[in-house]
């Protein structure tokens, strides 16, 4: 009598029934809610009613709320000031501010979100730094070696490996601070009156 064949075990791309357009709004679901409530409010539960999903869908695709917070972290990752090159280390400093502050209520509302559970979590803080700090730092740092291959700067200039944590830091500290985002008049003013004359540079005029 021939043995009954043993149930077949479903592999990542068999269970992944969910088009990449749905995958987006599963992750922007997420992330929304996270900044919403927090990390440990957050329930797969909730995410499946924001999207008008089957809970069963997203434990058969993720298998827990954090697999499914780490996914949609490192899906959020960008390179919002990759193409900042104003031809001077002052006024690409100046466009990051204004770009950074651009999605300072959402990244910030994000990192306050997440600030409990990444200090539990290796992976969690791995993937945040992945996806709201690493690719704004290397950018920052690039316009600052631009700035010293055109001679703006020393290359040894003691204020220079502080330029990230200053636009980046700022952003943090903001609405603890003051009650409110780092918006774009703040930021640009921020970077206009500390961390250009930190530098040792002028902030070109203010287009007429």
């Amino acid at each position: 009598m021939p043995q009954e064949a043993a149930p077949e075990q479903a592999s990542p791309s068999r269970r992944s029934k969910i088009t990449p357009e749905r995958v987006q709004e599963l992750y922007a679901a997420t992330l929304d809610l996270l900044r919403e409530s927090g990390y440990e409010s957050l329930t797969m539960e909730g995410v499946a009613s924001r999207t008008r999903c089957g809970k069963s869908t997203l434990y058969r695709q993720w298998g827990s709320k954090a697999e499914l917070v780490l996914a949609a972290l490192h899906n959020n990752r960008g390179m919002r000031l990759g193409h900042i090159d104003t031809g001077s280390l002052a006024g690409d400093l100046l466009a990051a501010a204004a770009e950074i502050s651009s999605s300072s209520g959402r990244d910030t509302a994000l990192m306050h979100a997440l600030s409990h559970a990444v200090m539990q979590s290796p992976e969690l803080l791995c993937a945040l730094r992945e996806s709201l700090v690493v690719p704004e730092i290397a950018a920052i740092d690039a316009m600052v070696a631009r700035g010293v291959e055109r001679g703006e700067i020393a290359a040894d200039h003691p204020a220079a490996p502080y330029v990230p944590a200053q636009l980046m830091g700022v952003l943090r500290a903001r609405p603890l601070l003051g009650e409110a985002y780092a918006d774009d008049d703040f930021l640009v003013r921020f970077a206009r009156e500390a961390v250009l004359p930190g530098l040792g540079l002028e902030a070109p005029a203010p287009e007429s």
